[in-house]
Formats: structure tokens, C-alpha cells, sequence
């Protein structure tokens, strides 16, 4: 077969050719057998010992051609990371390889001159580099630049000099930029570029592997198998045949659970109206991941093909870690948030019922310690609809310790707090629950009634993940199904056939009593919609959001900063997403959930429900059934 129609073949493959061998080119020496040997051919070829003094009586090398990476993808098939074809400008040496070093030197230093005038920049190569390059490669391309730039590969394409080709590699590209970024991850060499005698086996062009991400967790199923290309010379370094032995065969591709229009909203959201946050999106039906997003965060083109020491130095100096993906990784107090948790300890274990009224005091003696509501003035004895409203922490203290540390710790494992998600990827974060186990540890001693007062406002030990809380909001939405949440659909062939499913799985069914269940869904729309609401700023005019809202310190109290929440649901009457905003402030700031996060939360649907008409049709309940006895006005611009 002509190199030409086997070039022909690797590019209908979907390959970049990168075969660029002078006619004369020499891979190897077969020892020749020792006199008496009856060493067949076979065995010759096998026996290859490749040295520049006797390189011109090499008969065969076997090279591999790596296969071109698989994609990732959303869930509408829409790329996040794929390849593309970049160049790589290299030097022919001419054969056979009798140059002196001076005259190697000299040979390419003439070539690095005329490219520096094509491109426009300086190329720094040692002398070094050139000669191990000729006395161990001189067969090989000898590369001075790579990743030529669009209008770099303009200048030299139709201009080289003799000697020099502008090599074809393929190359990650996350064509979407830094959308996605941490879930999606990226690429670097597997080693760096070979210097030392050419091997047998030895691929085409550098390969890559997954460093961080998807492209780490999948990368054995993305990297594909490599083909095998056969080249044959005669005892005078002729070559003789070359052919194609063995096709590449392309990576698998990964179908992620991702909705990019909504990862791009999240992202929109959070770098509008935060320094530092999360917001996750689930399906409530499903468990999948719609959105996981974080700030800041980064661009994975950075790292391809490589990226600088400086650059990577100032990505780790960054105060603000954009290498940290918030969403998954890191952990905070809940807040008020979890107020939804302990109301379903609370009514489940029948320890309060929905018609218990308790004073929602300005503060509250527990112990030897006061602890305050956030509100200043006595807000009247409250249900607990009315408390989860208005967010009264004096109610959610009493009804805390009525219902008592174990019931809430054992109903907050059952809405998945205090264990990884499940997700594949490295570095998730456990949160914390704490139990009498942890505190002993801790503290010395077992949880008392300041540690349950605490832990009834997601105060103290207690650590979620923003993706922990977006799930636990998912089984509240669609009424008590724990769905494993799920961040990849399948893993496929590049002709659409699945290697690897992950099927939606519920995990357990929680058996909320109905009564529960519409408490909750009362609470939480009136959070938002009621006249007594905190979140009123997540309210939308064509779809009836669902929510509470949380504001929580954490850190050193030197260094105390605040985590602001808002976690909920909608459509609030059928659900369709499940989600968690946090918004992670400095320190000493003022920022509150009503006013910090649930924004962030409406500024996303507003865009996805744009144009679409109000799909609750649940009644409005009158001014006054929901409204509460009040002291004073609420404090909108700062709720809880």
C-alpha cells in the first residue's frame, strides 16, 4: 500500500497523520546471528538494538499510533472536552547520519533562523538538546516549537524551508472554556518528550492522560487502543514497505448528567453576585446532576498542552483557590437550612406536632449560655409553619431539644448528610454529623443541650457540601425517594454503542407521613412567597419557588466568616429541579441567605422560565392565614 493511501486511511479513521520520515529514514538494527546461529528471521526482528553507529542495518520497526482521546459531553450530547489538530513545527535531518556535531549544530541553527523570521518569536534550544536528539533520534522529527498558533501555521505552511514540516498532532480542547471546567478536568503528557534511542513500540506522538476530573476518573475508558504501523528497510536504508497493521481504536466517550445551559447559568450566577460560592442543581426525579458549579474556578485550556510553572504558581497563590471545586470538595455549617431537617425529626418522631406553638423569644437561656434569635424583637408563640417561615432560631431551639440529638442526627443520615454522594470524583467531601461518638472525641464530652440547641440551626460541628444539600432537597421535593445521585449517564463507542450504563437507582424510600410532607411544602413556599417569608428575593413571577434560606459562621472566631444559603425546590407544586446556593463571604462580612444566595437562584430560572407561563396552580392561602403575630417589621435585607 502507498504511504499516501495509508495517510488517507488514518485521516478517514479520524487521525492526524504525524508520519513525516525522510525516504532514507532507519529505525533499528536486527543483530545479525553469530556464525553456526540458526536464528530464523523471525527471531531476528525480534532482536533489535538500535544505535546510531549501526542504524543502517536496521530491517524493521514496529511504532504504535495513538488513538484519538473520546469525548465528554452534557447530557444533549454537546461537547465539554473533544481534540483538535494542532501543529508542531520539527526538522527533518537528512540521511544517512554522518554529520559531525559541528555540522548538526550548524545544520539546525540554520533551520531555527528562518522559522524565528516565519513566527515572529525567538526559539531557545541548547546544543544539548540538538545533539542527543541526532545521535539518538536522528530518524525521528526533531521538534523546535510546539502548539504553533493559528496565524504562526499560516506563516509556515506554504513557506518552509527544505528539511522542515509543520507536524499534525491532535490535542485535548475544552471547547466551552472554563464552563464545567472542575468537573470536567483535564489533560497533561505522560511523560516528557523522548530524548533516548527510538524504541520499539514507541508512539507516533506524546500521549496524554486525565489529571483532574472526569478526564482522571475515565481516563482509562477515554485513551482508546493504539494501532501498530510497520516500516521495513533494506541493509542500505532503504525503506521497502510500509503499512498499517492494526487500526487505532478511539476512545469511549462519556455522556455526562450535565444540562450545559444550566452549568452556564450557575456559573453567570455566581460570578455576578459572588467572590466565592456553589450552586448545584439535581433532577428531584432522577437524582441527576443538571449543574455543579463553583467559583471561582478556571479554565482547562490552560493546561494544554501544558501549562507554565508561573501560570500554575499563580492558579495555587490565589487566595480564592479556583482549583477547588466547592460544590463537591468543600464543607460548611448549614445554617438555617437545616431547619427542614430537624422539623422532619421533630414531626416525625411526634415529639412536636403542627399545631405546637412556642415562643419565639429574642434569646433563650440554655445552660449557662444565651442563645439569640436573629431577630430582635418577640416574635409571639409561632407553629411550625410559621417558625420555619420566619426562620425563629428560639423555636427551632426548644423544638430541638424536645425532639433531641438522636432523633436529628439519625434523620439527617437518612436525608444523606454525613456521607460522600457517590459521585466519580476524587476528593469529595464526607461533611460532618456530629454524634456523641464525634463530641467525645472532640470535645470530651457527649453531646449536651447547647450542642443540640446549636445543631437545631445548623450551627456548631454539623458540615454539609452544597451537592449533600441539593440532594437532600431533591427527596424533600419528590416526597421521600433517596435517588443515588448521579453525574454520568453511560460511557459509549464513538458509533454510539454503550459500553457502561448507570442506571437510576433509588436508594431507599424514607416514608414521610403525608402530614410531614405538607408542613414542609407549606414552610418552604411561604419561606419565599409568604408575607413573613426570608428568600422573597428567589420569588419569581412565572413559576412558585420553594426554599429556605440559612446564614451560618464558620472558622476561627478571629477569622469568622459567613456561609450564606438558600436550598429548596421548583415548580413548587411538581418539581423539576432540586438545588443549593452558597455563597461563601469574608470575613467579618453581613451577607444573609435571603439576600445573598436566593438572589443567585432567581437570576438562573428567571432565565429558564423566561416566556413560559406560571405552572402552579396551587391556591394562594389569604394574608391571614399565613401572616404571624409580630413586634416589629421584618427585616427583609437582612434575613436569615
Amino acid at each position: 500500500m502507498m504511504f499516501a493511501q495509508i495517510c488517507e486511511n488514518l485521516r478517514n479513521l479520524g487521525f492526524a497523520v504525524v508520519l513525516f520520515f525522510t525516504p532514507l529514514a532507519v529505525f533499528a538494527q536486527i543483530l545479525q546471528p553469530s556464525a553456526g546461529s540458526s536464528a530464523s528471521p523471525a527471531a531476528e526482528e525480534e532482536n533489535i538494538v538500535p544505535t546510531f553507529e549501526t542504524q543502517k542495518l536496521a530491517r524493521t520497526y514496529i511504532l504504535d499510533v495513538p488513538a484519538p482521546r473520546g469525548q465528554i459531553t452534557d447530557r444533549n450530547g454537546v461537547p465539554l472536552a473533544q481534540n483538535r489538530l494542532s501543529y508542531n513545527l520539527a526538522i527533518n535531518f537528512p540521511t544517512p547520519l554522518d554529520f559531525s556535531n559541528a555540522q548538526a549544530l550548524s545544520f539546525v541553527r540554520e533551520k531555527i533562523d528562518k522559522a524565528e523570521k516565519l513566527i515572529g518569536r525567538t526559539l531557545r534550544i541548547s546544543e544539548e538538546a540538538i545533539l542527543r536528539s541526532y545521535r539518538n533520534r536522528g530518524i525521528m522529527p526533531f521538534e523546535i516549537s510546539q502548539n504553533l498558533s493559528q496565524s504562526e501555521y499560516k506563516e509556515v505552511k506554504d513557506n518552509l524551508p527544505a528539511g522542515m514540516i509543520a507536524r499534525p498532532v491532535y490535542v485535548r480542547t475544552y471547547p466551552n472554556g472554563r464552563i464545567a471546567g472542575q468537573i470536567v478536568g483535564y489533560t497533561g503528557k505522560t511523560g516528557r518528550n523522548p530524548d533516548g534511542i527510538v524504541d520499539n513500540h514507541e508512539a507516533l506522538w506524546p500521549e496524554t492522560e486525565g489529571r483532574e476530573g472526569l478526564e482522571q476518573t475515565f481516563n482509562e475508558m477515554l485513551v482508546g487502543k493504539h494501532g501498530e504501523y510497520k516500516l521495513t528497510f533494506d541493509k542500505d536504508g532503504r525503506k521497502t514497505s510500509e503499512k498499517l497493521v492494526t487500526p487505532p481504536v478511539p476512545g469511549y466517550n462519556v455522556v455526562t448528567t450535565l444540562d450545559l445551559h444550566l452549568q452556564e447559568l450557575a456559573e453567570q450566577a455566581l460570578e455576578a453576585k459572588a467572590k466565592r460560592g456553589a450552586i448545584v442543581v439535581v433532577d428531584p426525579n432522577n437524582g441527576d446532576i443538571l449543574a455543579l458549579a463553583s467559583w471561582p474556578t478556571y479554565d482547562p485550556n490552560l493546561f494544554i498542552p501544558s501549562i507554565s510553572s508561573e501560570k500554575f504558581k499563580s492558579l495555587q497563590d490565589d487566595p480564592n483557590i479556583p482549583l477547588l471545586p466547592r460544590a463537591f470538595r468543600s464543607s460548611y455549617p448549614p445554617g438555617s437550612t437545616f431547619k427542614i431537617v430537624v422539623g422532619i425529626a421533630a414531626l416525625e418522631s411526634g415529639a412536636v406536632q403542627p399545631d405546637d406553638r412556642f415562643e419565639c423569644v429574642p434569646a433563650l437561656q440554655i445552660g449557662n449560655v444565651t442563645f439569640h434569635n436573629w431577630k430582635k424583637g418577640d416574635r409571639g408563640a409561632l407553629n411550625f409553619v410559621q417558625a420555619l417561615t420566619e426562620s425563629c432560631d428560639t423555636w427551632f431551639y426548644q423544638a430541638g431539644i424536645k425532639t433531641g440529638g438522636e432523633a436529628i442526627i439519625d434523620w439527617a443520615l437518612k436525608l444523606g448528610f454525613g456521607a460522600k454522594c457517590g459521585i466519580p470524583l476524587r476528593g469529595e467531601a464526607e461533611g460532618r454529623v456530629p454524634n456523641d461518638e464525634y463530641m467525645k472525641a472532640t470535645h470530651g464530652r457527649r453531646l449536651l443541650n447547647g450542642d443540640v440547641a446549636n445543631l437545631s440551626i445548623g450551627q456548631g460541628d454539623m458540615q454539609v457540601t452544597p451537592l449533600q444539600m441539593a440532594q437532600a432537597m431533591g427527596i424533600v421535593a419528590n416526597g421521600g425517594t433517596f435517588y443515588q445521585t448521579r453525574l454520568v449517564q453511560q460511557v459509549q463507542t464513538f458509533d454510539n454503542k454503550i459500553v457502561t450504563a448507570y442506571s437510576v437507582r433509588a436508594k431507599k424510600t424514607l416514608d414521610l407521613s403525608s402530614e410531614t410532607l405538607d408542613q414542609l411544602h407549606t414552610g418552604v413556599i411561604d419561606v419565599v412567597n409568604g408575607p413573613g417569608g426570608t428568600a422573597h428575593q428567589a420569588s419569581l413571577d412565572n413559576v412558585e419557588v420553594a426554599g429556605k434560606t440559612g446564614t451560618a459562621q464558620w472558622g476561627p472566631k478571629n477569622k469568622e466568616r459567613t456561609a450564606a444559603w438558600f436550598a429548596g425546590f421548583l415548580p413548587a407544586d411538581q418539581p423539576r429541579f432540586a438545588f443549593a446556593a452558597l455563597y461563601e463571604g469574608d470575613v467579618d462580612s453581613k451577607v444573609h441567605g435571603g439576600s445573598a444566595a436566593a438572589p443567585m437562584i432567581a437570576d438562573i430560572f428567571k432565565e429558564i422560565y423566561r416566556g413560559q407561563q406560571a405552572n402552579s396552580t396551587r391556591k394562594r392561602r389569604a394574608p391571614e392565614e399565613t401572616e404571624v403575630r409580630r413586634a416589629e417589621p421584618v427585616e427583609e435585607d437582612q434575613s436569615d
